[in-house]
């Protein structure tokens, strides 16, 4: 009888949005630019829409950081930093999505069906425009090139 797949290794960066809702992008944006200025060890992954899957990418997984736009009520360009491994996430990140699946919705269906990573943490960047069109706002833009930025040092250090 065989237990479950050893964990791989290195860090993978999911960077999940819509390109054609504007600050709905600022987790693919964020997600474009790791992958620019990270190292070797980060994989990273962009998912549009239905996020239903995401369960079955980070299964297996040590470490995984979630990069999405929020809708929390907080000021535009503000970063939560949340522990999805730790326990639910707060109701405020539960409510509606862009994507068919919302992001609650994927970590509590992954929990409930143990593939969760080891470490799961995701980034959520509050925007403001969700309607459709393209660009980000000024906010938004600092806030994924600051959190880019940010990830990138603290991995070369890790």
């Amino acid at each position: 009888m065989s237990g479950p797949a050893p964990a791989s290794p290195g860090i993978l960066v999911i960077g999940a949005g819509n390109d054609l809702r504007h600050d709905d992008a600022a987790g693919l944006e964020a997600a474009r630019r790791v992958r620019r200025i990270g190292g070797r060890a980060i994989e990273v992954i962009e998912a549009c829409g239905d996020l239903s899957g995401l369960a079955g990418i980070w299964s297996g997984r040590d470490r995984v950081i979630l990069l999405d736009a929020a809708r929390s009520g907080a000021p535009c360009g503000t970063v939560h930093r949340l522990d999805a491994a730790a326990g639910p996430l707060p109701v405020a990140f539960a409510r509606g999505s862009t994507h068919g699946l919302g992001i609650a919705e994927a970590v509590e269906l992954s929990r409930a069906l143990g593939r969760l990573p080891r470490a799961l943490v995701i980034y959520g960047i509050e925007g403001r425009e969700f309607g459709p069109g393209t660009g980000l706002s000024p906010a938004v833009a600092e806030a994924v090139e600051s959190l880019a930025g940010r990830l990138a040092r603290e991995w070369a250090h890790a």
